[in-house]
């Protein structure tokens, strides 16, 4: 299968505007990620111009398939559905980086330090795999894409941690501040999941196969899954 670069005439624009929105979304996570760490307003403000870009990017995205995908080949149709289904989870990402923000701001001046290192290894995490599932998706590379599945795992771990930290009774912990600081956890593992949905779409544009099912008839390593799956193929 041709690279996604070498499609031509408005399917290879739709492909550049797609790598475009994974870009503006990894400088959004890197600057929450920053912006948590270091209570930067400057930072936290940076993630709202990137949502608006990642909105107008969508509604791009979201025009050119309509008029490219019909008489276009099948291969070249499934990636200019990735790219749609892409320019979707991107923008959905933009608005929970967002409304994380939004709540570190209003807990700047209250929030842990314990809270401060988990959020922001939770939003480096994220940050690292919009890296590698652009990769995987410009490149076609299958081990880039499991490995982002593989990642998901550490921000549901943090997520959970930060829970049961806040649930726990505790008398320095104000409750309006853990209502904040549970939510921006929560925002993270959803844009986690968003970026592995991705991952399990590229796995599925190159290979033709999904490993949705299989992930839930069994119990095993994600990697050892989609390689026993793709040896199962005719």
């Amino acid at each position: 299968m041709a690279a996604p670069n070498m499609l031509p005439g408005s399917g290879s624009h739709l492909v550049e505007l797609t790598l475009e929105a994974f870009r503006v979304a990894h400088r959004a996570s890197l600057a929450a990620a920053e912006g948590i760490a270091t209570s930067s307003k400057a930072l936290l403000h940076e993630v709202r111009d990137r949502e608006r870009e990642l909105d107008s990017l969508d509604r791009d995205i979201d025009d050119l398939v309509t008029t490219t995908i019909a008489g276009v080949p099948e291969n070249e149709a499934r990636t200019l559905l990735a790219c749609m289904k892409f320019g979707i989870s991107l923008e959905r990402i933009g608005d929970l980086l967002l409304s994380f923000v939004n709540r570190a701001e209003a807990v700047a001046s209250h929030i842990e330090l314990d809270d401060v290192r988990d959020l922001t290894v939770m939003t480096s995490q994220l940050e690292r795999m919009l890296t590698d599932i652009e990769i995987a998706f410009r490149t076609r590379s299958l081990d880039k894409a499991v490995s982002v599945l593989r990642a998901d795992a550490e921000i549901d771990r943090l997520r959970n941690v930060i829970t049961f930290r806040h649930l726990e009774p505790s008398e320095g912990l104000r409750r309006l501040d853990s209502f904040h600081v549970l939510f921006m956890a929560q925002e993270i593992e959803r844009s986690g999941d968003h970026v592995k949905n991705m991952a399990e779409e590229v796995c599925h544009l190159v290979s033709g196969r999904t490993i949705r099912h299989v992930l839930r008839a069994y119990d095993r390593p994600v990697e050892q899954l989609f390689l026993d799956h793709m040896k199962s193929k005719p």
